[in-house]
């Protein structure tokens, strides 16, 4: 723990690892391992880093839980990989909360998300070697395939592999235990919608009349059953009734996403993102940098990544870890598609 209170002792003074490691007599890399868990500091310099920090040097290692439980949200969003020690290690914690409450909502939270996290840095892990084996060799295409697209989270064709039936089955569940839960209707009426089990997906949705995403999913089925037409007219009926919402208006350039209306949806997300107040949420600016992408509009994929970064900076304060550092990312590689093409 020492170690990532160190971590956060030092991000609350907005100082620079080699400054702490100028100021008790270390390298840098001393101070980075600290802070991953990598190693700990001598003994001996516990009372530089206290008096460094103005702590005692049990401060250095006690942290309360509502702080403790914050940086492992923190690491969560910031962390690409998460060590599989510091992994280990967080899980014992949250597993002896629960020891004490087994119904602690937050840290069977914690721990799903957590999970959650070592799962897609695997399945990132899996798509770069699945890629591998098919550009290796092309004619082995099946079992290749199948874990490419299994670390990817895409349909295969197999109805059932592709479909949500048992996370319908708890969802509904849900719902007849908790009927006043408006989050659990939507997500399953975008269950039922994404596995084309549309009347039923109607009855849900019927369900949530006097909710301002009726109109949303409206549309959304009806442009699954074919009638483009009235799905348009739903998604501009619910931005125009909701005008104070950015949801409605980031639902609607998603409709004309689908609609194949570029530069409608471009001006829809963008609307959707400046409608906010700060702390804003980002997914119009994703939305756009993925639809500048498709239509070949590197620069403008560039700009809205940028953005991203810029908003980050602003409205959360945060100028480093895995949220800017996927940005970054992408940046390079579009810049990279960008000189291919000149």
């Amino acid at each position: 723990m020492i170690g990532m209170n160190i971590k956060q002792l030092r991000q609350e003074k907005h100082i620079k690892q080699d400054t702490l490691a100028d100021a008790v007599g270390v390298s840098a890399q001393a101070v980075s391992k600290w802070e991953t868990g990598a190693s700990e500091p001598d003994i001996a310099l516990l009372p530089k880093l206290a008096n460094y920090f103005g702590v005692s040097i049990d401060e250095l290692f006690e942290v309360p839980r509502a702080e403790h439980m914050e940086r492992i949200q923190n690491m969560i969003w910031d962390e690409r990989r998460i060590k599989p020690e510091t992994f280990d290690r967080t899980v014992r914690y949250l597993e002896g909360i629960l020891k004490e409450d087994p119904k602690d909502a937050e840290a069977l939270t914690m721990l799903a998300e957590l999970y959650n996290h070592r799962a897609h840095g695997d399945h990132e892990n899996a798509s770069y070697y699945a890629e591998r084996a098919l550009d290796a060799d092309p004619e082995d295409e099946n079992n290749a395939w199948a874990a490419y697209l299994e670390a990817n989270h895409a349909p295969c064709g197999d109805n059932w592999l592709d479909n949500h039936f048992s996370v319908i089955r708890f969802i509904r569940a849900f719902v007849e235990k908790h009927p006043d839960d408006r989050y659990a209707k939507i997500i399953l009426a975008e269950n039922l919608l994404g596995d084309h089990r549309l009347d039923e997906a109607e009855a849900a949705i019927a369900q949530m009349k006097k909710d301002d995403a009726y109109l949303t999913y409206s549309a959304k089925l009806a442009f699954l059953k074919g009638d483009r037409e009235a799905a348009l007219q739903l998604w501009e009926k619910a931005a125009k009734d909701y005008p104070n919402r950015w949801q409605a208006t980031d639902a609607l350039g998603e409709g004309y996403l689908a609609l194949g209306m570029y530069e409608e949806a471009l001006d829809a997300f963008e609307k959707s993102f400046t409608m906010q107040s700060a702390p804003r949420y980002t997914d119009g600016l994703f939305a756009r940098a993925q639809v500048h992408e498709e239509i070949g509009d590197f620069e403008g994929a560039i700009e809205d990544r940028r953005r991203i970064i810029e908003c980050l900076r602003t409205d959360y304060d945060t100028t480093d870890g895995e949220s800017v550092d996927e940005n970054l990312r992408e940046i390079e590689r579009l810049k990279t598609l960008l000189a291919k093409r000149k």
